[in-house]
């Protein structure tokens, strides 16, 4: 299920973001963040899902 997730956030990272936490915070930062420029959302869907599954 990770790696689904990782090739999710690399398309379309709101999705995966939204996927590992539903609508929280970090949903509508990385939201703005694709929005403002491709390459910040990624790093972000990136960065929080290894956040996310490194501490679970």
């Amino acid at each position: 299920m990770e790696l689904l997730i990782l090739i999710i956030a690399f398309f379309i990272p709101p999705l995966a973001v939204f996927l590992t936490c539903g609508i929280c915070k970090h949903f509508w930062i990385n939201l703005l963040l694709t929005i403002l420029g491709y390459f910040p959302g990624v790093i972000h869907a990136f960065w929080f899902i290894g956040k996310r599954y490194a501490h679970a």
